[in-house]
This record gives C-alpha cells, structure tokens and sequence, in this order.
C-alpha cells in the first residue's frame, strides 16, 4: 500500500512539473500575422538563445508576468517583439536593448485575452530567433480596471525606481532594478463600471529608459502592457548615479523624470 501511495505521490510531483513545461503550440493565428509582424523571415529556434518564464496558467489575466533571460555568454539581442497571437492587439512590445542590458534580463506585465502562445522573436548580429510560452489565461485585456478613473489620471505619471542593492557598485558591474509608472493603460475594451460605457483606449505608447545619458532600453507599447507597467531588469551600471525615464501615452501626455539609483542617506 505504501508503494502505492509512493508511486502515486510521484505521478502527481510528475504532472505538475510537466503542467509548468509550456512550450508554444501550433497556432493557425500566428501563421495569419507573421508576415505582417516580421515579414518573411523564417526564425531559428530561440530556447538556447534565451528563455522565456510564463505562468501555464496565470492567477491575473490582466497582470501575467513575462520574464526573458540569457545565461551571461549567449549572443546579445539588440532587438525584440513580444506578441500575444490571440490578443486583440498581438504586438505587446516592440523592445529594443543597449549593451549594458547584456546578457538579458527583463521583466514585464502584460494582459492575456485568452488562451494564447505568448512569444518573443529576437534579433542579434546572427540572425532572428523565436522562442515562447503557451499561457492559459482569459479576459485580460477587459478586465475593469483596479483604481476609480478619477484616481488613476489624477496620478498618472507618477514613477518610482526600487533598486536591489543595498549600497552603489563600481562601475562595470551588473545590478538590478524595476521601474514601476502610474497609468491605467486603459485597452478600449473595458467598461467604466458606473456608466457600463466604454472607455477609451488610453495607454503608454513610447518609453526610453537611460542611465546617465546611456540608453538602456526603449518600448513601443500598446494595449496589451498592464495597468501600471512595472519593468524589472538587469543592467551593467555605468557609474552615473540616476536613472532617466522618458514615457508619451496616447494623448500626447509626456512623463520625463530622472530618478537617483539610491536614496540620500
């Protein structure tokens, strides 16, 4: 009997782990966008070139984390687009990376409409790779959004910089660090939960990020970026003691600020 329990115990410790293994699958949609997102290229496989972490199934539809990491000798990718194939909008972000984001690692939180590969295809100086995730999730990009619209645009903009060091590092050496903006980044989709309107789409549609005056990374956004982006990320600091953050939504509304790496002791 106790080799029964055992070996059961076993079956159920296998098909979890297997429920975490959730490679991208076949996808008649993908194959309808792929011209018009990359155009005829044909992507090598990307799982040595990086990997990509996505929940199988996700506890928010409308804050899934997606994390895209290299191990420290793989070929730098300069370039990158995130798609959700069956989201209203697949392209979620359209990235691009400077050297000190070598090797990658980056963090961000997007919406899933429904049951979708979520993928990156990547650039390099060797060509164009694509790897993903397939992520059971649904309703995403309509779910109400968390704060009263009066509250969300009355902080709009706002920014805050959480770095994972206790003291500064010398210059060359890698650290971390997530930039967490206020804004609803309202899809079109939901509804104002008053009114049972449609609210207008409304979201961060460019955003540079740099230390100093060295560009870290730039994202082309659109609805499927979460409320209140966060973006966590790994860098080599180059010495200069703050972090610079450029965002324009859809409205022509500019979010300029420059934030220190540490508080003033």
């Amino acid at each position: 009997m106790k080799h029964l329990i055992a070996a059961s115990v076993v079956a159920l410790l296998a098909q979890g782990a297997f429920a975490q293994d959730n490679p991208l699958t076949e996808s008649p949609t993908w194959e309808d966008l792929r011209v018009d997102l990359i155009g005829e290229v044909t992507p090598q496989d990307g799982s040595g070139l990086f990997e990509i972490d996505a929940p199988y199934r996700a506890h928010d539809a409308a804050t899934v984390p997606i994390r895209i990491h290299q191990s420290e000798d793989a070929t730098p990718i300069r370039e990158a687009m995130l798609v959700i194939d069956e989201n209203p909008a697949p392209m979620a972000a359209d990235l691009t990376f400077g050297d000190a984001m070598a090797p990658l690692d980056f963090e961000l939180r997007v919406r899933v409409n429904q049951y979708s590969n979520v993928r990156l295809v990547a650039e390099t100086e060797t060509g164009t790779y694509m790897s993903g995730r397939f992520v059971k999730a649904s309703g995403g990009c309509s779910a109400p959004a968390s704060r009263d619209p009066e509250v969300a645009l009355a902080n709009m903009g706002k920014m805050r910089l959480k770095t994972f060091d206790d003291a500064p590092k010398m210059s060359g050496q890698r650290r971390e660090a997530q930039i967490m903006i206020r804004h609803p980044n309202y899809s079109g989709l939901q509804r104002d939960q008053v009114t049972q309107l449609f609210i207008s789409a409304h979201f961060i549609e460019e955003m540079e990020v740099f230390q100093g005056e060295e560009k870290l990374f730039t994202l082309t956004g659109g609805i499927s970026v979460s409320e209140n982006p966060v973006f966590r990320f790994g860098y080599r600091d180059n010495g200069a003691p703050t972090i610079r953050v450029r965002a324009v939504d859809t409205e022509g509304n500019v979010f300029d600020q420059t934030l220190p790496k540490f508080a003033e002791s």
